[in-house]
């Protein structure tokens, strides 16, 4: 119910605002408080174990389906920016919407984003947002434009892409720290999980020096299980990017997670994964990404294979960016998983050690 009473009151402020053809032009009118966006990316990914239900890996949950012409993001937003107030609307379909919101109650699984905004002092950037909002941790957004590679990491698949819940920022005068704090519903939820009635924890520090280079730390503390089987999660997301000259660029990242093993056990399961992307800018339309990445997860706290030696797969990918507009965008991807144990299915017959794909996408803004 809260959930709904938040998207009711983004929809009334859209409406306080005046609806009309003037809000849908392309280009919002400078005196309009109201923004209109959107987002689509269709995508093909040929994946050469050939799985007999389409599917990708089980462990990726964009761009998951293979060997047939798919949506992964169709999104519409509306969005409104004043002074002292912001809210956000966005509803999405794909793919990606369909894997990531399974677990939501049927009425939910189309809301991308439903969060409104006050700010709470007139001298000083701090912002008091409460609702279903981008997640705080990671260097990757849903919308696949905004990544330097067609595909998402093994980092950014198996971390919250969303969250719900209530966050109080703060983004210093001359832009160089942003920090947060939040209150959430979990691990990737918009409902809690059933009989859970405990809230987690969130964190998120940005430290910007310069237009070079971006450090970003972000945790979360809390419990996704129900209040019986109650299992605290301590985890911690750490990036660099560094933009080391005009054509090249780098990321590297690190994630450390750690859940107890039973209810008050003192002993904990512990998954991490390093990543590293490296771009190269040819033209302003031209750009080509390299990415190597490790997941470990011998437990299988959050990717479960029930195989000897659990979750241990390293991945590697080249991608090639092209800019056929300025809002479309070409891109085309070769990506190779290879793990401990065989958990990848092979034409519905047997499972292998190693997954091949290449794929292609088309993505527009709006």
């Amino acid at each position: 119910m809260k959930r709904m009473q938040t998207v009711t009151a983004v929809l009334g402020a859209i409406a306080q605002c005046g609806f009309s053809a003037a809000c849908m032009a392309s280009e919002p009118l400078s005196d309009s408080p109201l923004s209109l966006s959107g987002y689509m990316e269709a995508y093909y990914v040929h994946d050469f174990n050939h799985p007999d239900n389409h599917q990708r890996p089980f462990f990726t949950y964009s761009h998951n389906r293979a060997n047939t012409p798919s949506i992964n993001l169709a999104m519409v937003k509306a969005s409104i920016h004043q002074p002292s107030f912001r809210a956000n609307l966005a509803l999405g379909s794909g793919t990606y919407m369909r894997a990531n919101y399974a677990a939501e109650p049927r009425g939910l699984q189309k809301i991308y984003e439903a969060n409104t905004g006050l700010r709470l002092s007139e001298n000083a950037d701090v912002w008091l947002d409460v609702g279903v909002m981008p997640s705080h941790i990671g260097f990757e957004s849903a919308v696949g434009v905004e990544n330097w590679t067609m595909t998402r990491s093994l980092l950014a698949e198996n971390s919250p892409y969303y969250e719900t819940g209530a966050r109080l920022s703060y983004t210093t005068d001359d832009g160089k720290w942003y920090m947060s704090g939040l209150v959430l519903n979990g691990w990737q939820r918009i409902t809690r999980a059933e009989g859970n009635t405990t809230p987690s924890f969130g964190h998120q520090l940005t430290y910007k020096p310069n237009d070079r280079v971006t450090l970003n730390s972000s945790s979360f503390v809390g419990n996704d299980k129900s209040d019986q089987d109650r299992r605290m999660r301590y985890f911690h997301n750490f990036y660099g990017q560094f933009k080391l000259d005009d054509a090249w660029s780098v990321i590297a990242a690190f994630d450390v997670g750690a859940e107890q093993k039973f209810r008050n056990s003192s002993d904990y399961n512990i998954w991490f994964t390093p990543i590293v992307i490296a771009r190269y800018c040819y033209t302003d339309a031209l750009s080509f990404s390299a990415r190597a990445e490790y997941y470990q997860d011998k437990e299988g706290v959050i990717i479960e294979t029930d195989t000897p030696h659990g979750f241990r797969t390293t991945g590697y990918s080249v991608n090639m960016d092209y800019k056929l507009h300025s809002r479309v965008t070409l891109r085309t991807e070769v990506r190779k998983f290879v793990s401990k144990d065989a958990i990848f299915d092979e034409d519905g017959e047997r499972l292998k050690k190693t997954n091949l794909m290449i794929g292609s996408a088309v993505a527009i803004s709006f």
